[in-house]
Formats: structure tokens, C-alpha cells, sequence
């Protein structure tokens, strides 16, 4: 029986995770915002509480206050949001094309294993569409987020989730409760 597209986005994350691999996040305008949350929900306590364990917790009695160090820190999952990066970003669009803002991190950052979110309502955002073909090139894994129709952007996306609409508010809607389930079910498996 095949897997549901959400199964296999999960499965695909937590393979990634489990081996050490990264989490790259990347999109424009709301896609870029909500790049932002989805790196918020993973890097820190979304739903579970995570501790450090015993024994990391010991390692910081090294350090001045470390116990109450030690107790405010979160386990994390790896990712990253592309767009953070404003010196970068300027640097790259400005030296080379703003096509490549996505695609330059992916290449100084990704590694095989790794995974891209690549979001773009349209699915045809250019910076976003070379990001992913960056990431396919470095072997690592792309799940695409897009609206209803066909796009390029699925072409390079080992799972693309076509979300049931057209207009970007409604693309952008929809996308909110896809990311937080995947985190949720992704911290679940991690730290449940």
C-alpha cells in the first residue's frame, strides 16, 4: 500500500534527522514568514517539552550558572530559514542575481541527506525553483509546497504537496496546518 504524501514527507524528515542531516527552509513574501515559523517550531520545544538529557545537562556544570543554563536549553531539530540571512542575501542578489539567493545557501549549507522545504505559491518563483535544483544536484531530498496547479517546482521535489487552491492567501492557508502537523508528528517521533 503506498504511503500518504504527509507519511512520506514524515519519513523523509526523520530519516534526515535521525542521520544528523539539516533542515533548509526557503520561500517569498508569506513563504518567507512562514519559512521563519517552521524553523521556530523545530528548533525549540513546538508541542513536547525537550530537555537536555543527564548527561548534557552534566556538561555544563563546567560552566558559571550552568545547571540554570542547562535547564532553560531545548533539544533542537537542525534547520534553517534562508531567508534570514539579509547581509547574504543583498550580497548575493547584488554580486551575482537574485535568482541565486536560495541557491547559494542550499550549496554553502546542504549536504546529501539534507532536506529543502521550497515553498512558492505559483510553484515557478525562480529563486526558489534554482534552490531546488541545487538541492537535487547535492543529493539531498525537496518537498515542494505549492498551490493546485502543475508547476516546475514539482518536477524537483521528491514529494510536492499541491495545496486545493489558486489564489496565494488561500496557497499560504492552507499551508499553515501542512508545516505544523509535519512538525508536530516530526518532534513526536523525535522527542515523544
Amino acid at each position: 500500500m503506498k504511503k500518504q504524501p504527509v507519511q512520506e514527507a514524515l519519513d523523509l524528515l526523520w530519516i534526515s534527522c535521525r542521520s544528523g542531516g539539516k533542515i533548509l527552509v526557503c520561500g517569498n513574501g508569506g513563504s518567507a514568514a512562514d519559512a521563519e515559523h517552521i524553523v521556530g517550531e523545530l528548533m525549540k520545544g513546538f508541542r513536547l517539552k525537550r530537555p537536555l538529557s543527564e548527561g548534557e545537562k552534566e556538561a555544563f556544570g563546567a560552566v558559571k550558572d550552568g545547571k540554570k543554563l542547562a535547564d532553560a536549553l531545548q533539544k533542537g531539530i537542525p534547520a534553517i530559514s534562508l531567508n534570514s540571512h539579509t547581509a547574504l542575501l543583498t550580497a548575493v542578489g547584488n554580486d551575482t542575481a537574485y535568482r541565486m539567493v536560495f541557491a547559494q545557501q542550499v550549496y554553502g549549507y546542504g549536504k546529501k541527506g539534507d532536506i529543502l522545504i521550497a515553498m512558492s505559491t505559483s510553484g515557478r518563483s525562480v529563486n526558489v525553483l534554482e534552490a531546488a535544483k541545487t538541492a537535487r544536484v547535492m543529493e539531498m531530498k525537496v518537498i515542494g509546497i505549492t498551490g493546485e496547479t502543475f508547476s516546475e517546482l514539482g518536477e524537483y521535489s521528491d514529494i510536492c504537496f499541491r495545496l486545493p487552491a489558486r489564489e496565494t492567501y488561500q496557497v499560504q492557508e492552507y499551508t499553515l496546518p501542512l508545516y505544523h502537523a509535519l512538525c508536530a508528528m516530526l518532534e513526536e517521533r523525535m522527542f515523544g
